[in-house]
């Protein structure tokens, strides 16, 4: 069914998500109903804005991200960041990352990372002593989020998150291993950090 009425399309996306029958499961199984039984111009946009408003879904979803440090990188781009900030949140399936110094205060990790997300639920990282601080629990207190933590012999990470962040990491230092600029096909050099936009290409793909 092909429809332009507004009101209309609003009932549709609400009858393939927030009724009984339809779970209210998530966004992207919404997509799959109405791809099977509708179309109008900019359905796929309708239906991200109709989840980002609906509080329901935005109380009952709100995701779980892990942090971890990919550190001992050589000094790459202007600013000779030497660490990445890996964030990978759990329930869209989807990691960030961040080029930073290892020894940036935690209001500066704060500032990055929230401009890069949305409001999570839970934030499990290891101790270092930035996510430790009392800086970094009041900069969450605000929001309602549960800080957890990790360590190398104890994770409480789940094994999905586990995989991810050792992917990532792995990818990253791939490129820049013994401290050498990674050399493309036509013998340019690129520092690692500026190849972080298609290192997250591939990982998604």
């Amino acid at each position: 069914m092909a429809s332009t009425d507004r009101t209309l399309i609003n009932t549709m996306i609400n009858e393939f998500d927030d009724s009984v029958a339809a779970g209210h499961l998530s966004q992207d199984r919404a997509l799959e109903r109405v791809k099977t039984s509708s179309w109008w111009p900019n359905w796929k946009k309708d239906v991200a804005e109709y989840f980002q408003t609906c509080d329901r879904f935005q109380k009952a979803n709100r995701s779980t991200v892990h942090m971890d440090w990919v550190t001992a990188l050589p000094p790459g781009g202007d600013k000779g960041y030497n660490a990445c900030l890996v964030l990978v949140d759990r329930y869209r399936k989807t990691s960030m990352f961040l080029p930073c110094h290892k020894d940036d205060k935690a209001i500066m990790i704060w500032n990055n990372v929230i401009s890069h997300t949305s409001v999570f639920q839970n934030n499990i990282s290891d101790r270092d002593p930035k996510f430790t601080s009392a800086l970094w629990t009041n900069l969450h207190n605000p929001f309602g989020t549960k800080l957890s933590f990790s360590t190398a012999y104890h994770p409480q990470t789940d094994g999905l998150a586990e995989i991810m962040l050792q992917k990532v990491e792995d990818m990253i230092r791939r490129f820049c291993a013994y401290g050498l600029e990674f050399k493309d096909y036509d013998g340019l050099t690129h520092y690692w950090c500026t190849l972080i936009p298609d290192l997250k290409l591939a990982y998604k793909t």
